[in-house]
Order: structure tokens, then C-alpha cells, then sequence
């Protein structure tokens, strides 16, 4: 006689808190930028340390998990980075790490990953984060797309090149005026300006030793890619090297960068036993695929589909975080759910038209900036980081606010 099948236990799934983030100042990509002889690996050594330093409350043994994006992985960005900067930085033998890649969704990704580790209880505490050196690892090196992309008709030839698909995104909302775009790019900047100036940005930075053959050591202590002072009239003036004619300039859409950001992750008993602080929970998160040649609206499926398994509204978020790849897809995203392009709510410290887009690290930056903003608007309950990816996709992740007056 067969023995009974076991049943299966109904398992409740654990509240995750984002304890904290930090990350290095983002430099530009190539020669003349801040991280030009700086290795990749390296700027994530710094920010596991640094989440390490600012929490001793937290043994270095209770790490169950590293988990690290890069876009490009090779080099000083390949060898499962998650394993091989956990041992870097000094985390015990014992703790594991990965890599993962989700394009510009990199951290994002590492983040619900492993969060869902922590959901499930397979981990109590992870780091989740991501790297990109493009000036050492531009954005498709040594990759072979499949030939049939193309002979197939599976993607339009613009789809893999991410300047043309925003072009395509101002062909498919023609209302998404480059002057539209121009404007919301100046406030960015202006935005950040203002809050660097206030204390707003520059706590989560994690200082970092360079050096030059030519200049000798220096240490990076602020962004180096905004451009303060941009103007709507300047940016008209910009060159469209899409597209002749075109709508996208470097100046209304992110630049090539390099930097790498880092999050701890915990379940929240966890996080109250180690008295770690409470940044902000977990509520849900999605991801979305669109047609690649718009990539740029992927925002707004993900963000659709996260909402509708929450049971949440866009009238129930009261604080985005939305990375600026360019400044049409957050366009996109505002028209699509009736946001004015100025609504104080969105990205109230600028975005990655200032700030910069290390691509597989800036989700970690829209969550920690959010981090912050909760703590000082406890009349916010819910918030959103969300991004367009490569390829056609869009990644949502809702948080709730623990600091909310329950106003």
C-alpha cells in the first residue's frame, strides 16, 4: 500500500522592510570621468562596507544572501560580482552572492528578488543592488544578437538602440513635444540643485578614493554628471543625434555614467530584533513587456498590473520616483495616468537627467531617495519607484511609508 502524499502547509508570507541605501557618487563614462581607472567591482566593495559601517548592529554572518546587477558583465563587472564583492568587502565565506541582469531594471530586480527570498523565508537579510562602469563597459559590448531579431521581424531594427526608441515614443505621442521634453529635463535639473544645496542629497553617498595616472588620487564626494543652471533655451540649441530633426538631445534625456548603489533588505521581525531602522515595507511589485521598439512606456503596464495586485489606485500613491532615461518615457507615464508634467509628487529631488544613469544601479536610487522622502511626509502612505527597460520592458515596485500618521 502507497503511502499518503504529504500535504502541503499553507505558509504566510513575511512583511519586507527596506532598512537602507546608499550609493556612490555617479560619475560620467570615459576617459575624462571620475571612476576612469576605478574598477567596477570596486564601487560595490565600497557600498557593501558602507551599508556594513553605518549598521554594526548587524553581524556580517547574518547576510544570507549578495545579490548585484551589471547590464554588461564582463571584465571587472563578470565573474558573479554578488559572490565575488561579498568576499571583496570582507562578508564572511559563509555568505553567498549572484549576479543578475534586468538592463537598466538591474538593482530593481535584485531587489524583488531577493526580497521575495525574504517574503518566503529562505533569507531573514540580503544586500541587493547594482554597477555599472559603462566608460569601461559601454552598453552592448560583446554581445551577439540572434540574426533572426531582424530577418524574423520579431523587433523593429530602432528597438536596440535606446536613443531611437524614445524618438519612436515622440512619434507615437506627438503631443510629447520636444519643448515638453526640454522643460521637464530644466526642472530636473533645477530640482536637484535645490536639494543638494538643502541636505536632501548627499547622505546616502558613500566617498570614494580615485585615481589618475595624469592627476594622482582624488576622492568623489558629489555627482559629477549635472549641469546646474540648464536652461529651456539652452537645451533647444542641442544637437539631436538620433535622428536628424529629431527630439532626444543629451539634454533632456540621462548620460552615459558610471556608479553603483546598495540596499539591505530584512524580514521585519528581523530588522526590529537587530534593531536595524525601518526605511520602508514592501507592498508589491511588477514587471511588464511592451513592444521594444517603445520601450520607454513600460512604466506604465508594470504600473497598471503592480497597482491592480495591491488593490491599490493611482490616487493612492502619493510620492513617484520615476527614472528619467529620458525625459519622454516619464512624459509617457505622467499623460498616461493624468499627472501634470510639474505635479510635486513626481521626483522631487530631479532625476537621471541630472543625477545620471549608471543603468543596472539607478533602481536602488529611486528606492532610497523614496526612503527619505518618506520620512518626511508620515501624510504619505504609498509610493512608487518605477523604470522603463531595454528590450521592452517596465518595472513597478510599490512601498508603504512606516512613518505614515495614518492621516
Amino acid at each position: 500500500m502507497a503511502a499518503p502524499a504529504p500535504t502541503s502547509a499553507a505558509r504566510a508570507l513575511r512583511n519586507v522592510v527596506f532598512v537602507d541605501g546608499v550609493r556612490t557618487p555617479f560619475g560620467k563614462a570615459g576617459k575624462k570621468g571620475i571612476y576612469a581607472e576605478t574598477r567596477a567591482d570596486d564601487l560595490v566593495v565600497k557600498v557593501i562596507r558602507e551599508l556594513l559601517r553605518r549598521h554594526p548592529q548587524l553581524p556580517p554572518e547574518r547576510v544570507d544572501e549578495v545579490a548585484i546587477a551589471a547590464t554588461t558583465q564582463i571584465g571587472d563587472q563578470g565573474l558573479t560580482i554578488g559572490r565575488t564583492a561579498a568576499l571583496l568587502a570582507g562578508l564572511p565565506k559563509s555568505v553567498p552572492g549572484f549576479a543578475i541582469d534586468r538592463m537598466c531594471a538591474g538593482a530593481m530586480t535584485a531587489v524583488t528578488t531577493t526580497a521575495s527570498g525574504i517574503a518566503f523565508g529562505a533569507y531573514d537579510i540580503a544586500i541587493a543592488g547594482g554597477v555599472e562602469h559603462m566608460g569601461r563597459h559601454p552598453m552592448g559590448e560583446g554581445v551577439d544578437p540572434n540574426p533572426r531579431f531582424l530577418s524574423d521581424k520579431i523587433v523593429d531594427p530602432s528597438a536596440l538602440v535606446m536613443g531611437q526608441t524614445a524618438e519612436n515614443l515622440h512619434d507615437r505621442f506627438p503631443h510629447l513635444t520636444k519643448e515638453r521634453a526640454d522643460k521637464f529635463a530644466a526642472a530636473s535639473q533645477e530640482k536637484y540643485a535645490e536639494a543638494v544645496k538643502t541636505g536632501k542629497i548627499g547622505p546616502e553617498f558613500v566617498p570614494v578614493a580615485t585615481r589618475s595616472a595624469e592627476l594622482g588620487w582624488g576622492l568623489a564626494t558629489e555627482d559629477e554628471p549635472p549641469r546646474p543652471g540648464t536652461t529651456v533655451e539652452t537645451l533647444a540649441e542641442l544637437k539631436t543625434p538620433f535622428r536628424p530633426h529629431g527630439r532626444v538631445t543629451a539634454g533632456n534625456a540621462a548620460g552615459l555614467n558610471d556608479g553603483a548603489t546598495g540596499a539591505l533588505l530584512a524580514d521585519e521581525e528581523t530588522a526590529r530584533e537587530l534593531g536595524l531602522p525601518i526605511g520602508m515595507r514592501l507592498v508589491g511589485y511588477a514587471f511588464a513587456g511592451v513592444e521594444p521598439e517603445v520601450m520607454g512606456v513600460g512604466p506604465v503596464p508594470a504600473t497598471e498590473k503592480a497597482l491592480k495586485r495591491a488593490g491599490l489606485s493611482i490616487e493612492d500613491i502619493g510620492l513617484f520616483e520615476v527614472n528619467e532615461a529620458f525625459a519622454v518615457q516619464v512624459l509617457a507615464f505622467l499623460d498616461h495616468f493624468g499627472i501634470a508634467d510639474d505635479d510635486p509628487r513626481v521626483n522631487k529631488w530631479g532625476g537621471a537627467i541630472a543625477t545620471g544613469h549608471p543603468l543596472a544601479s539607478s533602481g536602488v536610487r529611486l528606492m532610497t531617495q523614496l526612503s527619505h522622502q518618506f520620512a518626511e511626509h508620515p501624510e504619505v502612505r504609498y509610493g512608487i519607484t518605477t523604470m522603463c527597460i531595454g528590450i521592452g520592458m517596465g518595472g513597478t515596485v510599490i512601498w508603504e511609508n512606516p512613518h505614515w500618521s495614518g492621516k
